[in-house]
């Protein structure tokens, strides 16, 4: 049969529809090999890790290059042996590294870093807008760089799986940390944050009803805590004491009613959702009132906080009081649990890279996935983030506009 013959139907056949079906999926999608770059965080106190060795050897197997720094898994406990044998190239410096196609990694960039990029290249990191300022903005820009953030990316039913897991590791995470300031051994008041017979039990209130707010909630009642939760929709509210599957105190965030939770709570939770600026903040007023030695910890810190009092801390240095009240900030409490955090985030990413070497690099993918495409803060050096954009005033465009013209 030739290209000019008919079928059955009468129809033209052509030639695509002579091809082996192997041939037809080549055209359709052509698979492209990327080099991923994974620099060290270890310097900025961030102890994950965005790729496991075993994440690595996947993805080698699928023809792509990984670049990984000396050292970058050694706070989660994974060897640069591992990463060689997983077929990864270890660097002794990063110069290499920022001159993959994609650079992957968990801290957002700074300035300094932003300069030694090559430019026209993918980001996929954290955001975390308040490390960052105009300026850096303005150099990525410049550097013509299409950035994503994990906080925005969505799979293709509206599912933030990175929001989710690091909510999940984040609300377990501060029970502990909570418990830890209320020891004599940190300097706290010597409480036992859990439940003895014959006295009164150690108080929560938790400022949110999200993922993080309910793993906080289930982790502190396990010990026999006294859960108090605010948020602004009572529907969510009511969302949250389905899934937890028990009757919980619950307010809308009425001020006299949170006033009175606060002078008697243990410890305070900020937990509104990861993704988006806090609807509500508690005034340095109403913290002042709160018992002496009582501890804050702001899980949404890297948004802007849910208390007036909070500023940015680190791993090293995670706490500063202020009105006799333990603050804790720190913007990234998974990396208090650094290897399971990083096989958390690894296992959603597998899919994400696999997927975008199928479609033929990140720019195509961009366009195929809504959800990826979600992540999308800068594309090829323009704004398409209005959160972003307000913060910053600089000018943002629609990135589905945009993808029309690229």
């Amino acid at each position: 049969m030739t290209t000019t013959e008919k079928t059955r139907s009468g129809l033209p056949v052509s030639k695509t529809m002579l091809l082996p079906k192997e041939e037809m999926l080549e055209i359709q999608h052509k698979q492209k090999k990327i080099t991923i770059g994974i620099p060290s965080d270890i310097p900025k106190v961030e102890y994950r890790v965005p790729l496991t060795p075993q994440a690595v050897d996947l993805l080698v197997s699928y023809g792509h290059e990984i670049f990984i720094e000396k050292g970058a898994g050694k706070q989660a406990n994974y060897s640069d042996s591992e990463y060689i044998d997983a077929g990864a190239v270890v660097t002794e410096t990063r110069e290499e590294i920022f001159r993959c196609d994609i650079i992957l990694r968990v801290a957002p960039f700074d300035c300094e870093e932003i300069d030694q990029l090559k430019g026209n290249q993918a980001i996929i990191s954290h955001m975390q807008i308040e490390s960052h300022c105009a300026e850096s903005i303005e150099k990525m820009i410049q550097k013509r760089v299409t950035c994503l953030a994990y906080e925005y990316l969505e799979n293709d039913n509206g599912y933030l799986p990175f929001v989710h897991q690091t909510s999940q590791i984040s609300g377990i995470a501060s029970i502990t940390i909570a418990s830890e300031y209320l020891s004599t051994s940190r300097g706290g008041k010597g409480v036992l944050f859990g439940d003895v017979t014959g006295i009164t039990p150690a108080e929560l209130v938790i400022i949110g009803s999200g993922t993080a707010a309910e793993y906080a909630a289930r982790a502190a009642l396990s010990l026999g805590i006294v859960v108090k939760i605010f948020d602004v929709s009572v529907e969510d509210l009511s969302r949250l004491e389905e899934k937890i599957g028990q009757r919980i105190f619950t307010s809308v965030l009425y001020p006299k009613v949170l006033k009175k939770a606060l002078v008697s709570a243990d410890v305070v939770i900020g937990a509104m959702p990861f993704n988006a600026t806090p609807k509500f903040k508690v005034s340095e007023e109403l913290i002042e009132k709160m018992k002496e030695g009582a501890v804050i910890i702001d899980l949404n810190v890297s948004q802007g906080g849910c208390f007036e009092t909070s500023h940015l801390t680190n791993l090293k240095d995670p706490v500063f009081r202020k009105h006799g009240i333990v603050h804790y900030c720190v913007p990234n409490i998974p990396a208090l649990v650094a290897r399971t955090a990083s096989i958390s985030m690894s296992n959603i990413l597998i899919p994400t890279l696999l997927a975008i070497g199928e479609n033929g690099g990140i720019d195509n993918y961009i366009k195929s996935s809504r959800g990826f495409r979600k992540g999308v803060y800068l594309y090829h050096g323009i704004l398409t983030n209005r959160d972003v954009a307000n913060r910053f005033n600089i000018p943002a465009k629609d990135i589905d506009l945009l993808l029309a013209a690229f």
